[in-house]
């Protein structure tokens, strides 16, 4: 098993970009790193670079948004030939906009769909094609429902699943409410891990602290952490001692923002703005002296025309070093 399957930040739209990723891998450098998800449409036809990273950044996998197996197969082929780790499809996401375009959580009502969508990516690239997905659906939310969408789709030989462990509504709630209304049903994930060993099952939705990630990694292969890392990200820094049992210290939250700062000024100097990243870097002191005036002094002042790697250290200055464990 891909020893990085233990722990992952899940995709998050407008969130783990390249920027997110390259500082949540400073604090980790086990934990396997998500990309958003990208549409085939995007990759295909769209006039940004939508899969640029940083060699820093791995390992890293792309999540694809589609349902058309040969787009989906020459997206898949240009990831690996650019050198990401994995290759994901989803089949999660609940938006109106995901939906007619016929994918994300719309999809596991097609099955044997998703089977040909990941057969098609395998016979192009060697690299793991692997499915995220939801327990359910609407009113089809039986386990008998989700065992014949895992068993369709692992029997083109894929070997990973990450289950969200809700089901999606794919009316009458919005993505957010998504995240939050339908119950979480671990117990469903536990299940699909105990009647398929052979697979590789991580579970995701509504974790937000290691000590339920080593919970859940009784049961389960895997844990993918979403809003926690993003909005708590100094959560990742003991990642690597406490679920790889990697030697060595975390950095300091401060030690995180000097390694950042070369990263900044790079990207100021390529004509980015500042907010692009600092943006990210909001919750990295949460529940510390000084979080909220660095938080304020960032979010206040990064988006105006000008500013540069000054402002990181003044938001810096804003918080004690010497903080109680």
């Amino acid at each position: 098993m891909h020893p990085s399957l233990r722990f992952s930040v899940a995709p998050m739209l407008d969130w783990t970009d390249r920027h997110c990723r390259y500082f949540h891998r400073l604090m980790s450098k086990n934990t396997l790193l998500y990309t958003e998800m990208v549409t085939t449409g995007a990759i295909l036809h769209g006039k940004g670079d939508y899969l640029g990273y940083s060699e820093q950044e791995h390992p890293v996998a792309l999540q694809l948004g589609g349902s058309e197996p040969k787009a989906l197969a020459e997206c898949a082929k240009r990831a690996e030939d650019l050198g990401y780790d994995e290759v994901n499809l989803n089949v999660g996401c609940p938006s109106d906009r995901v939906q007619n375009g016929r994918f994300g959580a719309c999809l596991m009502a097609e099955p044997n769909l998703v089977a040909e969508c990941v057969l098609e990516m395998q016979q192009q690239v060697s690299i793991p094609v692997t499915v995220k997905t939801r327990i359910g659906i609407d009113e089809q939310d039986s386990y008998p429902f989700l065992q014949d969408f895992i068993e369709t789709v692992a029997a083109t030989g894929c070997e990973t699943f990450i289950i969200h462990a809700r089901k999606a509504w794919l009316s009458g709630l919005s993505p957010k409410q998504n995240r939050d209304i339908p119950p979480l049903n671990y117990q469903r994930a536990y299940q699909v891990k105990q009647d398929y060993p052979q697979l590789n099952i991580s579970v995701n939705g509504g974790i937000t602290d290691l000590e339920q990630a080593e919970t859940h990694l009784q049961h389960v292969d895997g844990v993918m952490v979403g809003r926690e890392a993003y909005q708590n990200p100094y959560i990742l820094a003991q990642v690597d001692q406490r679920i790889f049992d990697a030697p060595g210290e975390p950095l300091s939250r401060h030690q995180v923002v000097e390694l950042m700062l070369p990263y900044i000024e790079q990207h100021l100097a390529n004509g980015g703005r500042l907010q692009h990243i600092s943006r990210h870097m909001l919750g990295l002191f949460q529940g510390c002296v000084g979080a909220r005036a660095w938080r304020r002094h960032l979010s206040e002042n990064a988006h105006k025309p000008g500013v540069g790697i000054e402002l990181m250290h003044e938001a810096l200055a804003k918080v004690p070093l010497a903080q109680p464990a």
